[in-house]
């Protein structure tokens, strides 16, 4: 086996919007794909299962007690992911039998924070199928919080994968230079940025951050048009009257530590891809610069990091 050498999928898709069983079927079908393709890791998009926020910008989200938007976040609380409960073990089982890492963005109803708020997470399954980490996203972006808690450190990691340390983040995250740093730390050289949509949140960032980790970096996107907004979707009528024929393009790519295109933006339509990177492009790279190794001060500035689960309630029960 070729420690140094990784194959890598990306799947740009849309979601079965906000319903969770047939979103889950669709990424499986994505997931049958990479495997025949032999790929040893495969990133999906931000929220992607069960979908994206999408409806909060086209139905006056920020309504203080509407029954609308109350009506909506019910149905979308309902469609979210319980991992305790096992919804992610058909993804799991894909996992282990092709020796394939995932990286998953999902909406998680967090049993540990009462199970009726959600988050914004993005789930590492490694190639054992162990969910490895669950990280939460840290500040929800603009109106993503009317429906998206505040997640916590606990999922800052970086896992390993045979020669390399796969990190990942969520969306503007990404733009968090502390947050970047404290991936960079742990020796990350392949960082997984993953996007509800758009090229133009992955055409300049995803090569930035190559540039300035040295490092491989994933950005994958969903998909999302308009007609990705089906009948049982709460008030579907009021978000198809002011939806854009497409709310997400894409824009999902792969640079390498210099800053190339191993796969330039994916635009327009959904699709899946790959391409084998190799740990020697990262060697070489880090020869002028690393930026928590020989190019770092710690001496001068250090970085301290919160890694624990934010709870509400420590119970000490007598036994």
């Amino acid at each position: 086996m070729d420690s140094d050498s990784l194959k890598i999928g990306i799947c740009q898709i849309a979601p079965v919007w906000l319903n969770k069983d047939k979103t889950l079927l669709k990424i499986i079908d994505y997931l049958q794909q990479a495997a025949y393709e032999k790929c040893e890791m495969v990133a999906f998009g931000e929220c992607l299962l069960p979908g994206y926020p999408f409806w909060l910008e086209l139905t006056s989200g920020a309504a203080f007690n509407s029954d609308i938007q109350k009506e909506i976040f019910a149905h979308y609380l309902e469609q979210a992911i319980e991992i305790e409960k096992g919804d992610l073990d058909p993804i799991c089982e894909i996992a282990k039998k092709n020796d394939m890492a995932i990286y998953l963005g999902c909406l998680e109803r967090a049993a540990d924070r009462g199970n009726h708020s959600v988050y914004c997470t993005l789930v590492y399954i490694n190639a054992k199928g162990i969910i490895c980490s669950t990280h939460r996203k840290l500040m929800p972006t603009h109106e993503e919080r009317l429906v998206w808690s505040i997640g916590d450190g606990h999922g800052l990691q970086v896992h390993p994968l045979k020669g390399f340390h796969v990190g990942g983040l969520n969306c503007w995250e990404n733009w968090m230079p502390l947050t970047r740093s404290a991936m960079y730390a742990q020796g990350e050289n392949v960082h997984v940025a993953v996007w509800p949509g758009n090229e133009r949140n992955t055409k300049d960032l995803t090569r930035h951050i190559a540039i300035e980790s040295r490092s491989f970096v994933i950005s994958v996107s969903g998909f999302m048009k308009k007609e990705h907004i089906y009948p049982d979707v709460p008030h579907n009528k009021l978000i198809l009257k002011n939806a854009p024929e497409v709310m997400a393009d894409g824009g999902s790519c792969i640079s390498g530590p210099d800053g190339s295109w191993v796969i330039e933006p994916i635009v327009g339509k959904e699709a899946f891809a790959s391409a084998t990177i190799n740990l020697k492009e990262v060697r070489k790279e880090r020869q002028n610069f690393d930026p928590s190794g020989h190019y770092a001060r710690p001496d001068v500035m250090q970085l301290q990091v919160n890694r624990s689960r934010q709870k509400l309630v420590k119970f000490k029960d007598d036994n």
